[in-house]
């Protein structure tokens, strides 16, 4: 039974990079994770990705290209002002300006950079660097 998808979907990401495979795919998707996604390909962590219909559902193919480090869920998805933002980039990401956090802010899903310059909280979704 699954209960997060987003998390399931970032630990197949993060296996497949350790083992070095090529492509992964991800089965179930949601609008969340497709999100999600779409921030990590555009800051260049992963390659581009694809949807494909099929009878069971919907899945998504990733080209991997070896950027990813770590990459996970947050849980519990903590809810946080704008002040907050720092704290949390010290808690889940190495170092200063390395790495992204993904958040589910009142205007859409964002990286952490996207929510400071907006002045915008939101729930924590993600992180990878």
């Amino acid at each position: 039974m699954l209960n997060d998808t987003l998390a399931d979907a970032l630990s197949a990401i993060l296996n497949a990079e350790k083992i070095g495979k090529p492509t992964v795919e991800i089965k179930p998707t949601s609008k969340i994770i497709e999100a999600a996604l779409e921030i990590i390909s555009k800051k260049g962590y992963i390659g581009s990705f694809e949807k494909v219909q099929e009878i069971g559902g919907t899945k998504l193919t990733l080209n991997l290209i070896g950027k990813v480090n770590k990459c996970g869920a947050i849980k519990p998805r903590y809810a946080i002002k704008f002040e907050e933002i720092e704290k949390f980039e010290k808690r889940f990401l190495p170092a200063k300006d390395f790495g992204i956090i993904i958040i589910s802010t009142s205007q859409g899903i964002l990286t952490n950079d996207d929510a400071r310059k907006k002045k915008i909280g939101g729930k924590l979704l993600a992180y990878c660097y």
